[in-house]
């Protein structure tokens, strides 16, 4: 897995690659951590090119999401999901819970 992070004006994006499976969850859940204890709640997640994600890749979007929400102070959205990936999120019932966008700019500009 490679996690790299850009701070927008907008918002913080992460684009993620590789598989993303319980030995890699949870330095991809510090790095969400940071950046939500550093006060930015506006998140962009971009999966295009994450071709596994487990449970403990979703348990960790779940939290960061959670926390972003938390007194309305932001979000967590999803851009540019993998097809493997939006088969996981539409089985475990997650895909309507999210705010998924087709491309990053789009979900960038959604703030």
């Amino acid at each position: 897995m490679e996690i790299s992070t850009v701070d927008m004006k907008r918002c913080t994006l992460f684009r993620l690659s590789g598989r993303i499976d319980g030995s890699v969850a949870p330095e991809l859940g510090s790095q969400l951590r940071a950046v939500t204890d550093a006060g930015k709640y506006k998140i962009v997640v971009n999966m295009r090119d994450v071709t596994y994600a487990s449970s403990a890749c979703l348990r960790e979007l779940i939290g960061a999401w959670k926390t972003c929400r938390r007194w309305n102070r932001g979000d967590l959205r999803l851009a540019e999901i993998n097809p493997n990936v939006d088969k996981v999120l539409d089985l475990t019932g997650l895909k309507n819970q999210f705010m998924i966008f087709p491309t990053e700019a789009e979900a960038v500009g959604s703030f």
